[in-house]
């Protein structure tokens, strides 16, 4: 897991004190070996505020997590809430992963500190400046609905829809060339943005990570919300945001995979290319990730510059080769904390993993045959319970 980190160096959470009622303490106490989340949230509760706190952790996840506390612990004070869920987030991310966590934001600093920007009006968000007057106004009137009538989706959970305009693309690219040149010229060394692509850049790493951050929270997660509630689309609070490039003397491909993220917002930038085709094959949970694909599940897209394509991390993809020109794609990994602690205690996906489902049609299925008999009056049965996918039907 891969949480931000706010933490100023050797200053520590506030002490956790009681809850209103005087006995946060006790309550702590008695839930301190079963440190467990609900797997719904208390959609009523109004989560605390945990900004200008000095936290390890981004403040948007503890808004985040508050929702899914046990019901005895909503009535606590925030401090006694902040102490029960920062050991959930503890015990989740190793010392280990602090500790490669905490380079990372030395290794941002010292990017920060002597890299100079060339486009400034890229680093804050100005809406009006970046998107599609379309995309804007869905936003603005935040309903599914709305969401959709923006959208295609040819394939079921791969949503595509105009995004970004061209100056916000020219923009980018033209930093992401100056950081590059810096990079080349200053000899320093980056990290590039995974384990699959040697060429492009992360964008956190030189300023551009508060900028991603109201992308994802504003933008992305009241999309998600809506389309992507089933892998925790409601609860985003961490990123990770890049650009690939794909061409001669760069990438030319992208093995099949999938992405370490909830949802991933896919953007082209640009410039000029052919080839580079994704194709996806199916949503999958890690039991079943290298399971066949069927052939409702295929999808081949081609990149539009400006044009999003926004779908699940578990949505199997890979790039076809980019055959001529240069292509440069914006990366958003949208990442839920809740959703990854839940994911822990389940054993049934198919809410969205493809496969799942199957065999839990597979399963109802047999059990409707076991129940039914081979009547003709149990065929009947058995082919309305496999439309509905219930078994109401079984006598």
């Amino acid at each position: 897991m891969s949480l931000e980190v706010t933490r100023k160096e050797n200053e520590q959470p506030t002490p956790p004190t009681g809850g209103h009622n005087g006995n946060g303490m006790a309550v702590l106490q008695s839930m301190a070996t079963t440190h467990r989340l609900r797997l719904n949230p208390n959609t009523e509760h109004k989560p605390e505020s945990y900004e200008g706190l000095h936290l390890e952790f981004s403040p948007l996840l503890f808004s985040s997590l508050e929702r899914y506390l046990p019901p005895p612990m909503l009535s606590l004070s925030r401090d006694s809430k902040l102490h029960y869920m920062r050991d959930i987030i503890l015990r989740y991310s190793p010392e280990g992963e602090r500790t490669r966590v905490q380079k990372q934001r030395e290794y941002r600093q010292k990017i920060i500190s002597h890299y100079q920007p060339l486009q400034r009006e890229l680093y804050a968000m100005h809406a009006s400046n970046f998107f599609a007057p379309s995309f804007l106004k869905a936003i603005n009137e935040n309903k599914g609905e709305s969401f959709r009538s923006i959208m295609a989706e040819p394939t079921q959970g791969v949503f595509t829809f105009e995004m970004l305009q061209p100056h916000f693309c020219e923009l980018l690219l033209s930093e992401v060339e100056n950081f590059e040149k810096w990079v080349h010229e200053t000899k320093f060394r980056i990290m590039r943005p995974n384990t699959m692509n040697k060429f492009g850049a992360v964008l956190d790493d030189f300023g551009l990570e508060t900028m991603l951050g109201k992308l994802m929270e504003d933008f992305i997660r009241p999309i998600s919300k809506v389309f992507f509630s089933d892998v925790g689309g409601s609860t985003l609070d961490s990123h990770h945001g890049f650009v690939v490039e794909y061409g001669v003397n760069r990438d030319v491909e992208l093995g099949f995979h999938v992405d370490d993220s909830e949802v991933t917002l896919n953007v082209c930038l640009g410039k000029q290319f052919s080839g580079g085709d994704l194709f996806f094959r199916g949503v999958r949970c890690d039991k079943h990730v290298n399971t066949e694909t069927q052939s409702d599940e295929i999808l081949d897209y081609s990149h539009v510059p400006g044009r999003a394509v926004l779908h699940r991390g578990r949505h199997r993809h890979g790039a076809r080769a980019t055959t001529s020109g240069h292509r440069v794609n914006l990366l958003l990994w949208c990442r839920s904390s809740v959703f990854r602690e839940l994911r822990k205690y389940q054993k049934d996906f198919s809410s969205w993993c493809g496969e799942c489902q199957r065999e839990k049609k597979e399963r109802q299925s047999l059990n409707c045959r076991y129940q039914t008999g081979i009547t003709e009056e149990g065929r009947e049965t058995c082919d309305l319970n496999s439309v509905f996918g219930t078994s109401y039907f079984v006598k």
